[in-house]
């Protein structure tokens, strides 16, 4: 938690946010020994003062969180950097049109000669003080969305057919992502977005982009750094302005393309594994081919690109 800690002090987030932060855990029973485990540690930091500031303050108040944005934002990055600030164990839910009550709850099991309650993901949330991220939270079905208006209003609990109600603990909290357009979303009711509050989440920043980099590989040389910073910011521009898809627009795939790099992968080869091949229209991907041509060599290797 220290190394977080540092990072958002660093990064300028409030110090009377982050205190409130220690002092929370301080008041909270720590996660099980079988849980520990869940308490996730990010493999990348989430670059955004006002956003931190905004999350750490409504989780503190203890709302619920729904991050809503394009892609390439970060949003299940600072869920999972909240959780590990937080020192909760996580929960992943995945939405999808076979998502029902059953698979969030529990279903009925036989142990013991009994029939008892196992757990789904939204119920151990709900006892272990975890958080829960609640991924596309568009692509639910009814049924599985009318199962959270009891768990995320001031109710806070969990009525089971034929069981006990569960109260959520004093440390549980959820996290909803959701990104408009995709295929197989809608909107969402008014019902369940009043039981968030929202965080509208920008696009990651030339100099925060940069900092992610250079953190990510710190042998590599500050020209081509910027170069590939710009050959993001180059292919955000062309989403923005609907030349093409977002396919190509995936940070994960450019940072993926520069280990290959730094492997001994030539330039133009990792740069097509990880971003231009998320093209599948032929016409498409040579415009995201000729915008990566226009700022990284063909010919460049890791030893050009990384200090030795």
């Amino acid at each position: 938690m220290s190394e977080q800690m540092d990072f958002l002090r660093t990064e300028g987030v409030n110090q009377r946010l982050l205190d409130a932060v220690e002092d929370w855990r301080t008041k909270q029973a720590p996660a099980g020994q079988n849980v520990a485990h869940r308490i996730p540690k990010p493999r990348y930091p989430y670059y955004g003062k006002d956003v931190w500031e905004e999350a750490i303050s409504a989780l503190l108040s203890g709302e619920h969180l729904l991050l809503v944005g394009p892609k390439a934002t970060g949003k299940n990055d600072l869920a999972e950097n909240l959780s590990a600030l937080f020192g909760r164990p996580q929960w992943d839910v995945s939405f999808y049109i076979n998502t029902d009550a059953a698979s969030l709850i529990g279903t009925d099991t036989l142990a013991d000669g009994e029939v008892s309650l196992r757990h789904g993901p939204i119920a151990r949330c709900a006892l272990e003080g975890g958080f829960g991220i609640l991924d596309e939270i568009n692509m639910a079905k009814n049924e599985s969305l009318a199962v959270l208006h009891a768990t995320l209003d001031f109710r806070r609990c969990i009525d089971v057919p034929g069981y006990d109600r569960i109260p959520l603990s004093d440390a549980t909290r959820f996290i909803a992502t959701m990104n408009y357009g995709y295929a197989g979303t809608r909107d969402l009711n008014e019902a369940l977005a009043s039981r968030f509050l929202v965080i509208d989440m920008p696009p990651i920043t030339e100099e925060n982009l940069l900092k992610l980099l250079n953190r990510e590989f710190p042998g590599l040389k500050s020209a081509y750094a910027q170069q590939f910073m710009c050959l993001f910011t180059d292919i955000r521009k062309k989403c923005d302005s609907a030349e093409i898809s977002t396919k190509a627009l995936d940070l994960r795939g450019l940072l993926a393309a520069i280990r290959l790099m730094r492997q001994g992968l030539p330039a133009a080869r990792a740069l097509e594994l990880g971003i231009v091949n998320k093209c599948f229209d032929d016409f498409e991907r040579q415009l995201v081919q000729d915008v990566v041509r226009g700022r990284i060599p063909e010919d460049l290797t890791g030893h050009d690109a990384f200090e030795d």
